[in-house]
């Protein structure tokens, strides 16, 4: 597999055109870049933080590429990150990541992240801080799994405590007034391949480090703890850093586990004679601030059942760990357009829809793609087709569905309807329009399962029509975010070019709230669920 390409900058503090203007040029010259994250504090607290935010916010400036942010580090950068605590997309291609969560990237990257500093004392959790439980939260589903081998990418803006030990120190501040004991517990559990962080101005790539002892456990991969300095910085220490990395699922064992020349012992472990001496340490061999420990024999799980009666548990929906606009159970779903809700999938207006009746089919849990659902969301979504499909016939209308699973972290369905016309050959325009993008559509059999035909993970573009005919296309590089929208919208079938691209066809909250009050009502004598 070809690796991702990946970009990471140092505290941005409010100066995002210098940077922008940077990462373009780094993009051009060695790009292409998946994505660029942010640690430390992207925004400060002056005025001028404001004022050169406001045109970003405004839609007048984008960044190039999509870009992730972490959270406040102080009480004065709060009101920046008000919205939610959970992660939104602040801007254009700006997207606040949330106090803490894992992000699965399509290329199967998966990165950790955690925002803000350690808390002092022991008040109520402030915005702009983490705790021990923030730690066991983001950890122990993680490490909970049998089969978790650690993550590819930490992002943090703190530094873990004592990080330089085994190492070169850093020129400059270290962690040992800055660092925090709970990040290097952190660091300890999730073993990241790499591990991001900001804050102190500093430039700093300390040596990969171990995250096994030798000769007493079975060896394992490398870390390597990287800081960056701020963008402004006047020294002009390096603030951008740009690497390439194979997802660690991609990897044999033998590929995973190689060893550099230059490797360290975990600066996060001690030896009992040094916990002795070293009352301020804390041995991190074991402190995950939660107990991985599996249930002895004869031991039973918290929470299972004493006997062999009593209700069984409702199968939860899996959740996404870091925002997600379509998980129904997230903030971030726009409620007022959903129009209607079955046990394991829903309904809603496409926002920024191509006409007033673009709907989509959603799973409510999280899950990527069609390839990616359980036997009952497929079902469903099934049931959800036949339901729409009468519903369209009512309205001597057909449709067309498409699936993009490019770039794209939860499954959408889009349903376009297209009036009938004896005239129109929906899937020879398609067709046609696919060849001008030089993009190739191929047809797969009707009754066939896209489970059988694609890769779990592997990219596609996939069309499904009313009549049964399905098209297909294996993504394998580039592919246009667009196409699905600009096709339905070509000239030979809704011939509206101008309202490809969702963000020109905004309408406000209100108007949105009457057309899916309108379908809801209009769709309710086919909607199985009622």
């Amino acid at each position: 597999m070809e690796p991702v390409k990946i970009l990471v900058t140092g505290d941005v503090e409010s100066n995002f055109d210098q940077l922008f203007k940077r990462v373009e040029k780094v993009n051009k010259k060695a790009g292409p870049f998946e994505a660029l994250f942010c640690v430390g504090s992207f925004f400060d607290s002056s005025e001028k933080s404001k004022t050169n935010w406001l045109k970003y916010e405004s839609k007048q400036a984008t960044a190039p590429m999509p870009t992730y942010i972490l959270g406040a580090n102080k009480a004065e950068e709060r009101e920046m990150f008000s919205k939610s605590p959970n992660g939104y997309e602040i801007a254009e291609n700006i997207t606040y990541l949330g106090r803490k969560g894992v992000m699965n990237m399509m290329s199967g990257l998966q990165i950790a992240y955690l925002s803000g500093v350690e808390q002092e004392g022991t008040g109520p959790r402030e915005q702009h801080t983490f705790t021990e439980q923030d730690i066991n939260e983001l950890a122990m589903p993680l490490v909970s799994n049998s089969s978790f081998k650690g993550v590819d990418v930490l992002i943090t803006s703190q530094w873990p405590r004592n990080v330089e030990r085994f190492a070169i120190k850093p020129d400059g501040p270290g962690s040992d007034q800055s660092g925090s004991s709970k990040l290097a517990g952190l660091a300890l559990a999730l073993q990241p391949r790499y591990h991001f962080a900001g804050l102190d101005d500093v430039y700093y790539e300390r040596l990969p480090y171990r995250n096994h002892q030798v000769l007493k456990d079975k060896q394992r991969h490398v870390t390597r703890f990287i800081s960056l300095a701020s963008v402004a910085n006047i020294a002009k220490k390096k603030y951008l850093y740009a690497f390439n990395i194979v997802p660690m699922s991609k990897l044999t064992h033998a590929e995973l586990i190689v060893q550099p020349q230059d490797v360290t012992e975990c600066p996060f472990s001690t030896t009992s004679s040094e916990r002795q001496t070293e009352s301020n340490e804390t041995d991190m061999s074991n402190q995950y601030f939660f107990s991985t420990k599996q249930p002895q024999k004869g031991q039973k799980r918290q929470g299972d059942h004493q006997g062999g009666s009593g209700p069984r548990k409702v199968k939860k929906h899996p959740k996404a760990n870091g925002p997600c606009w379509f998980c129904l159970g997230s903030p971030e779903v726009e409620k007022h357009l959903v129009v209607s809700v079955g046990t394991t999938t829903y309904v809603a207006l496409a926002k920024g829809g191509l006409i007033p009746d673009h709907v989509m089919i959603l799973p409510i849990g999280h899950f990527q793609s069609q390839v990616d659902l359980p036997q009952d969301v497929t079902d469903e979504i099934n049931q959800y087709k036949k339901a729409i499909n009468k519903y369209f016939k009512s309205k001597n209308k057909s449709y067309v569905i498409f699936e993009r699973n490019y770039k794209t972290q939860h499954l959408q369905l889009q349903v376009v309807p297209i009036a009938k016309d004896e005239e129109l050959d929906i899937k020879e325009s398609l067709l046609e329009y696919s060849m001008k993008e030089d993009i190739e559509l191929n047809e797969i059999p009707t009754h066939s399962d896209l489970k059988q035909i694609v890769a779990l993970g592997a990219p596609y573009f996939y069309i499904e029509l009313d009549s049964g005919e399905k098209l297909l296309h294996r993504i394998k590089k580039f592919f246009p975010l667009q196409f699905g929208r600009e096709a339905m919208a070509c000239p030979a079938l809704l011939n509206m070019p101008d309202r490809a691209n969702w963000k020109a066809c905004s309408i406000s909250k209100e108007e949105e709230a009457q057309n899916a009050s309108m379908f809801r009502k209009q769709f309710q004598q086919f909607d199985f669920n009622l």
